[in-house]
């Protein structure tokens, strides 16, 4: 085999944050009386949200703002969409979504079935993942994933954070891998393919959404199933 230990991401690759996301989200509309509040279209703030996150995350990655601003600020700029200033209930939903948000299960199609014809392949599989390491092990153990993956490094555990290079040095070094024999997978194209391009490693990019990359994968695939073509 040309590879040996595989490094996956697990947001938006093989945990559908979005469905999660969504699903959450909806129960703390319910739960926090959010309609009572003036926000009549529960899909319109999934949509608020979602942008301001998106944001966000992008700040956070690029080290311009830190952990506790991301949790409770896309929460605080999502209600302001309607002209709802009120801290105290944006730090309320931050604390709930984030405890309810890791019990969610729902993942991409084929997620259990590639990780289980790989392992049984012989591959060592890893994570490697921006997301905040509680709640990321939480994902895992509610939706059955934790057996696939040796190591699961994060950004909290390596004290960096994909695209950069320390983070992939760390994962290197915890899981006792050559790059020559390790491959990147995952959807984010300037963290985990550009991510695995800083750090010398060939990439896989999952590209779910048929999005026209601005950064070169060593492949391409649209589906986790297409996996089984190149390992």
């Amino acid at each position: 085999m040309q590879y040996k230990h595989l490094f996956f991401d697990l947001d938006h690759t093989l945990w559908d944050f979005e469905v999660n996301a969504k699903e959450t989200l909806h129960e703390l509309y319910e739960q926090n009386g959010l309609k009572t509040r003036g926000i009549d279209d529960f899909d319109d703030f999934f949509e608020k949200y979602s942008y301001h996150n998106h944001r966000l995350w992008d700040r956070y990655t690029k080290g311009f703002i830190k952990q506790d601003e991301l949790r409770w600020k896309r929460m605080w700029l999502a209600l302001l969409d309607y002209k709802i200033a009120d801290e105290t209930l944006s730090r309320t939903l931050s604390v709930q979504f984030l405890e309810k948000l890791p019990s969610k299960k729902n993942l991409f199609p084929y997620t259990i079935e590639i990780l289980t014809y790989l392992k049984n392949k012989g591959y060592i599989l890893h994570l490697v993942t921006n997301g905040f390491e509680s709640v990321q092990h939480n994902k895992l153990l509610h939706s059955n994933l934790t057996g696939f993956f040796k190591e699961v490094i994060t950004s909290e555990g390596s004290n960096s954070l994909k695209p950069n290079k320390e983070i992939f040095d760390y994962a290197i070094a915890k899981t006792g891998a050559l790059l020559q024999e390790s491959i990147m997978i995952g959807d984010n194209l300037d963290a985990d393919i550009q991510g695995g391009i800083n750090a010398g490693m060939d990439t896989v990019f999952v590209n779910h959404l048929k999005v026209e990359p601005h950064i070169k994968a060593t492949y391409e695939i649209f589906e986790l199933k297409a996996l089984e073509d190149i390992l």
